[in-house]
């Protein structure tokens, strides 16, 4: 850790394009950090925590409320995993829906959808789409793993978020607000006790409970698909707002692709499609407290998107401006892993991230790893999916 203008900044080298963010946030924050991971986002960056008393900024959780991963720990050797991937990784392909705007192949229900909150003007007309949604994937880095550990047990893990619902019920609040749009702007913040910030939080924590229920049926689903039964999870949001005591302070803290991280509490963090990722657990110290007990969301990038796949016409699929990461390239370096991947564009290939065994290294005086997990099969949407859910 190294404090820059009192900002303590986890990693090496430090991006600056984040960092100058991170400076804007500071100027009416109460605390700010930068995780290891951190990268340039919409007006706050990700990997950014920024604290306030009595305030919450929609910039800060991004348009992908609830944005999160869950891991969940199988009956099942990987050993029976290896055995069957190519199969079993074409019926997770079949069963579940990876892309833009789609609707779950099947119909799922559940309880928050009798939350009173879906009364609030921002999503009152958002409750069907949000219904037909529910439990798809999406597209950008969003993905449902298979992972052996070090025992060599199962584990699923996915990483995605709340969907339409979230994307758009950001985009009503950020432009209520009166939000500048572009990277480099302040964020938008609203007083906690404003009828609109009382609105966000309740729209907020709404988005909350659909993610979770979106993560929740995806790994139940898939443990069906392989005939499993799940003995563990552990289930974290990394774009979110929480109400928390730090220093005897009561702080509304925004986590922006950070991972709460308090002494116990357990996350999945994911790498690249052939990396490994971890189950991990925050431990008390100082730094733990300067973090405001926050941690990395995964490897973090250090290629942009368009860089990698180059400039590409949505509408007709033409590359425009070839990228730097070839299909072949991507492919050697996952086979080299024994990974089996369905789907995925040159612009999640792990040429275009941090190695996380690195990363989580800024932060070994913070957390600790439980286990390390390898990856057996990668399942995200294909090539050319054009991502509009931004952070």
């Amino acid at each position: 850790m190294q404090y820059v203008e009192n900002i303590p900044i986890w990693g090496d080298p430090i991006d600056q394009g984040a960092l100058s963010q991170i400076k804007t946030c500071a100027l009416e924050a109460d605390a700010v950090a930068l995780m290891a991971d951190h990268h340039k986002g919409y007006a706050v960056p990700i990997g950014g925590v920024v604290a306030y008393r009595d305030a919450i900024s929609p910039s800060g959780v991004g348009y992908d409320i609830a944005c999160g991963n869950k891991a969940v720990l199988l009956d099942l050797p990987a050993s029976e995993v290896r055995a069957k991937i190519k199969p079993i990784m074409d019926d997770i392909w079949r069963s579940l829906s990876f892309g833009v705007g789609l609707n779950n192949r099947q119909s799922v229900d559940h309880d928050l959808f009798d939350d009173p909150a879906w009364q609030i003007p921002a999503v009152k007309d958002l409750k069907q789409t949000a219904r037909n949604q529910l439990g798809t994937i999406g597209s950008g880095n969003h993905y449902v793993d298979l992972f052996a550990d070090e025992r060599d047990r199962t584990w699923i893990g996915v990483h995605f978020g709340s969907r339409g619902l979230g994307h758009k019920t950001a985009t009503y609040f950020l432009e209520a607000g009166g939000a500048k749009d572009g990277m480099d702007v302040a964020p938008l913040i609203l007083p906690t006790a404003s009828d609109l910030g009382e609105q966000y939080l309740s729209c907020m924590a709404l988005a909350g409970r659909y993610a979770y229920a979106g993560r929740d049926w995806v790994c139940a689903e898939v443990a069906r698909i392989l005939g499993a039964t799940i003995l563990e999870e552990v289930h974290n949001h990394h774009n979110f707002a929480w109400r928390e005591t730090h220093n005897g302070v009561d702080l509304w803290v925004v986590r922006k692709g950070a991972t709460p991280a308090f002494p116990g509490q357990r996350g999945f963090v994911g790498g690249s499609m052939g990396d490994i990722s971890v189950i991990l657990e925050g431990v008390d110290s100082p730094e733990a407290q300067t973090a405001l007990h926050s941690t990395v969301h995964g490897a973090g990038r250090v290629m942009s998107r368009t860089a990698a796949r180059g400039k590409i016409n949505y509408r007709t699929g033409k590359v425009i401006a070839p990228g730097k990461i070839s299909r072949e390239m991507m492919n050697e370096w996952i086979q080299k892993q024994g990974v089996e991947l369905r789907g995925a564009g040159t612009d999640e290939s792990p040429h275009c991230y941090k190695r996380l065994p690195e990363v989580l290294n800024h932060h070994a005086n913070t957390i600790k790893i439980v286990h390390t997990l390898q990856p057996l099969g990668v399942a995200m949407a294909g090539e050319n999916e054009f991502d509009p859910y931004k952070d």
